[in-house]
C-alpha cells in the first residue's frame, strides 16, 4: 500500500469532513445561552432548543431521497468534492444565529450537506473495499471518529481561549476546506456499475425487508451518538456541575473510545464475524448508558460516556457493509436508505432527550439511549450477510461484482 493509496486518501476525508462539525458540540451551552435559551429564559427551555435542533433531521429529510440516485450517478468522488464545499459553508451558519427561527434553518442546512457528503464518503469506502479487496469500513469510520473529537477538542480550546463560536467555527471549516478538497481530488474515481447482463431495481423501488431489518438495528446506534454528541456537554454541566472547558471532556472521551473500537473493529469483525461484533459491542453500550445514568460525579459519568463510545462504535460501519452488499439495488441507493435513517436516528435523538428533559431532567432524558441501544441489540442477527436473489439469469451475471 503507497502512502497515497486510494485506502488513506479515503480514511483521510472521512478524518477531515467532522472536524467543522465537532467544533460545534461545545459551543451548544453557549449558543443556546446567548439566544435566551436556558433554563431561566421566560418560557424557554431545553425543549427550545430542541425544537431548533430538529432543523438537522428535516435538512436530512429533504435531502437524502435525492442524494442516493444522484450519487449512484455521479460517484462518491465527486458527492465528496461538491459536498465539501456546501458543507463548509452551512456548518458555519448555527453559530451565527441571531435567533431560533434562524438557528433552525441553519442546521436544516448543515443537516443537508452533511448528509450529502456522508454518503458520498460511504459510497467510496465501499467502492474502495471492493475494487482492492482490503477491508477498511470500519477503519475509515475511526478516522471520522477521531476527526469529530479532534474538532471537538478544537472547540473547547477555542472556547477557553475566549474566541467567540461565530468566529471560530466557520475558522475551522474554511482551514479544513482546502485539505479536504485535495484530498478528494486525489481520489480514484470508482464506478458502482451492475454487472454486465444484470438488472438492479431502481433507486426510487421500495427498500428489502433486508435493508429495513439493518436500518432498524442502526437507528438506535446512531441516536445513541447524536444524543452524545448535542447532550454530553450540557449533562456533564447540569448534573454534575462542570464548568468552562470541561464541559466538553464527555463527548470528547465519547468519540475518542468509539475511534478506538472502529480501528479494532476490522480485526474484530474477521474474528467473531459481524453479528458477534454487534453483539458484544451492544452489550458494552447498554452496559455504558447505564453506568452513566447513575453517574454521581465526573470521572464516573466519563467512564460512561467511554464505555457507550465502545458499544456503538461498530455499529453502523457493520451496518454500511450490510446494506451495500444486498445486490439488489445499487450500492449507493441502498446506503441512502440507510443513510437517511441513521442521520434521522442521529438528529432526532437530540430533540426527544431535550423533551424528555424538559419534563423531567437532563439526567433522565440521557437514560433514553438505554432501551433504543437494547433494542439495537435484538436486531444484530439483521447483519448476517443475505445478498438479494439476481432477477436475472445468475448465470449470466459476473461473479463478486454487484
Amino acid at each position: 500500500m503507497t502512502f497515497l493509496s486510494s485506502q488513506r486518501l479515503t480514511m483521510l476525508v472521512f478524518f477531515l469532513q467532522p472536524i467543522a462539525f465537532g467544533s460545534w458540540l461545545p459551543r451548544i451551552p453557549e449558543v443556546q445561552a446567548a439566544l435566551g435559551l436556558g433554563p431561566a429564559a421566560l418560557g424557554l427551555g431545553p425543549a427550545a432548543l430542541a425544537l431548533a435542533l430538529l432543523g438537522m433531521p428535516c435538512g436530512t429529510l429533504l435531502t437524502l431521497p435525492f442524494a442516493g440516485p444522484l450519487v449512484g450517478r455521479i460517484g462518491g468522488r465527486a458527492a465528496i468534492i461538491s459536498g465539501f464545499v456546501f458543507y463548509s459553508l452551512a456548518v458555519s451558519l448555527p453559530a451565527l444565529a441571531p435567533d431560533i427561527i434562524f438557528l433552525f434553518l441553519a442546521l436544516m442546512l448543515a443537516g443537508s450537506a452533511i448528509s450529502f457528503v456522508e454518503l458520498g464518503l460511504n459510497v467510496q469506502a465501499d467502492l474502495v473495499e471492493k475494487s482492492t479487496g482490503t477491508m477498511i469500513m470500519n477503519t475509515s469510520h475511526g478516522c471520522w471518529s477521531l476527526g469529530i473529537m479532534a474538532g471537538s477538542l478544537i472547540g473547547s480550546g477555542l472556547a477557553a481561549l475566549g474566541l467567540p463560536a461565530p468566529f471560530a467555527i466557520p475558522l475551522v471549516a474554511f482551514a479544513v476546506l482546502p485539505l479536504a478538497l485535495a484530498a478528494g481530488i486525489a481520489l480514484p474515481a470508482l464506478s458502482d456499475a451492475p454487472a454486465p447482463g444484470s438488472e438492479r431495481k431502481s433507486a426510487w423501488s421500495m427498500p428489502s425487508w433486508a435493508l429495513v431489518g439493518i436500518c432498524a438495528f442502526v437507528f438506535g446506534i446512531t441516536m445513541t451518538e447524536g444524543a452524545m454528541a448535542d447532550w454530553s456537554a450540557i449533562f456533564l454541566r447540569d448534573a454534575l456541575g462542570s464548568e468552562g472547558g470541561l464541559v466538553g471532556l464527555g463527548y470528547s472521551v465519547f468519540a475518542l473510545l468509539v475511534a478506538t473500537g472502529r480501528f479494532g473493529g476490522d480485526l474484530l469483525k474477521r474474528r467473531l464475524g459481524a453479528v458477534g461484533t454487534a453483539r458484544l459491542c451492544g452489550t458494552l453500550g447498554v452496559v455504558g448508558g447505564a453506568v452513566l445514568f447513575l453517574a454521581p460525579n465526573i470521572p464516573m459519568a466519563l467512564f460512561g460516556f467511554g464505555i457507550i463510545g465502545l458499544g456503538v462504535s461498530v455499529g453502523f460501519p457493520l451496518a454500511v457493509t450490510a446494506a451495500a452488499s444486498l445486490g439488489d439495488r445499487s450500492a449507493s441507493a441502498n446506503v441512502a436508505v440507510l443513510s437517511f435513517v441513521a442521520l434521522t436516528g442521529f438528529l432526532i435523538g437530540p430533540p426527544l432527550i431535550g423533551f424528555v428533559a424538559e419534563h423531567a431532567d437532563i439526567r433522565t432524558g440521557i437514560a433514553c439511549v438505554i432501551p433504543v441501544l437494547a433494542l439495537s441489540l435484538f436486531l444484530t442477527g439483521q447483519l448476517n450477510p443475505r445478498p438479494a436473489k439476481p432477477v436475472t439469469n445468475p448465470e449470466a451475471q459476473v461473479p463478486g461484482v454487484l
